[in-house]
């Protein structure tokens, strides 16, 4: 049998590939419907509740990794910094910002920049990684992004709605990629562990800082409450979990295309609540986000890739690019 460049035969990579497709579409799937969820968490303190949320994620996920026997490495100071700029830049500065531009302009301008996410990823990953960017690729996620705006449509918004769009869009971007150099060695169950505790210290001091002297915090109501959990089990851990172990196998490149099927969820759970219609031009741009998904995925390796699809990740591990990391004192 003919192998690989990276010594991993056709089949397993064929096979990891798979996998990590499946992982990817379902947890960026399960990110869809949390619009769903969000949309009866209208009226409780926003800081406070995306609090609970991560709180309540990193709850979920040890559990999950003790039920695995998932190894839990013990991050690098180096690491740690990572980790610590990834939560505050993909998961609360990616709710701030979104919270701000919906404040100043309609959602669909917030999808639309945001759902840009696959085209930025096809070229900055690349380009940090020292390798060649892959047109094939960047025309995909350009069919990506075009069929998740027609989905969303494009709405109207100010300066500074699109200027916070903007910055919920290198959030989403930054939660990509700064979990490549971690993923290799902690694995996705703890990276998605250490930002989720991270993230609940950050966002936790904002709410202390901005919720608790405006007496809006209070506990939440049935229906919030039922709406925290489903977030923080099936939108925070369950989908963090599926989307790191996609990134492991597919490469940044490619599943940054999976952000596509997004909006196709939201679009296709809205009208069973009564909170959006499924037209013509969310079909067509659904079906875009699938011929773009189908012809990335089905690309070849791009020159100078390294992939680690068709293993468990303890073995033939993708190589880190920049600065060896720092030994645990």
């Amino acid at each position: 049998m003919t192998e690989s460049t990276t010594g991993v035969s056709a089949v397993p990579r064929s096979r990891g590939r798979t996998i990590g497709a499946l992982c990817a579409g379902l947890g960026t799937a399960l990110a869809g419907t949390s619009f769903v969820a969000t949309s009866l968490l209208t009226h409780y303190p926003f800081l406070t509740g995306q609090t609970i949320r991560f709180a309540l994620g990193a709850l979920c996920l040890p559990v999950l990794a003790a039920l695995s026997r998932t190894p839990w490495p013990r991050p690098t100071r180096r690491e740690w910094r990572l980790l610590a700029l990834l939560a505050l830049t993909g998961l609360v500065g990616f709710n701030l910002a979104a919270l701000a531009a919906l404040r100043s302009a309609e959602p669909a301008v917030l999808g639309v920049v945001v759902g840009a996410t696959p085209l930025v990823v096809a070229v900055a990953g690349p380009l940090l990684g020292g390798r060649p960017v892959s047109w094939r690729l960047t025309g995909s996620a350009a069919l990506v992004v075009a069929g998740a705006a027609l989905v969303i449509g494009y709405g109207r918004g100010s300066w500074a709605g699109v200027g916070f769009s903007l910055l919920a869009l290198l959030g989403e971007v930054s939660f990509t990629l700064l979990a490549v150099p971690l993923l290799p060695r902690l694995g996705a169950v703890p990276v998605a562990s250490y930002v989720c505790v991270l993230a609940t210290v950050e966002m936790g001091v904002l709410a202390a800082a901005i919720d608790l002297p405006t007496g809006a915090l209070r506990l939440p109501r049935p229906g919030e409450l039922a709406a925290l959990l489903y977030l923080a089990m099936a939108v925070t851990a369950a989908a963090f979990i599926l989307y790191y172990l996609g990134l492991r196998r597919l490469g940044p490149e490619r599943t940054s295309l999976f952000a596509g099927l997004i909006p196709v969820t939201a679009a296709c759970t809205a009208p069973l609540v009564g909170s959006g219609t499924l037209g013509a031009a969310q079909l067509a741009g659904s079906a875009l986000v699938g011929i773009g998904l189908s012809a990335g995925l089905s690309a070849p390796e791009p020159v100078g890739a390294v992939s680690g699809a068709g293993d468990s990740g303890h073995r033939d591990r993708p190589k880190v690019p920049g600065p060896v990391a720092e030994e645990n004192p």
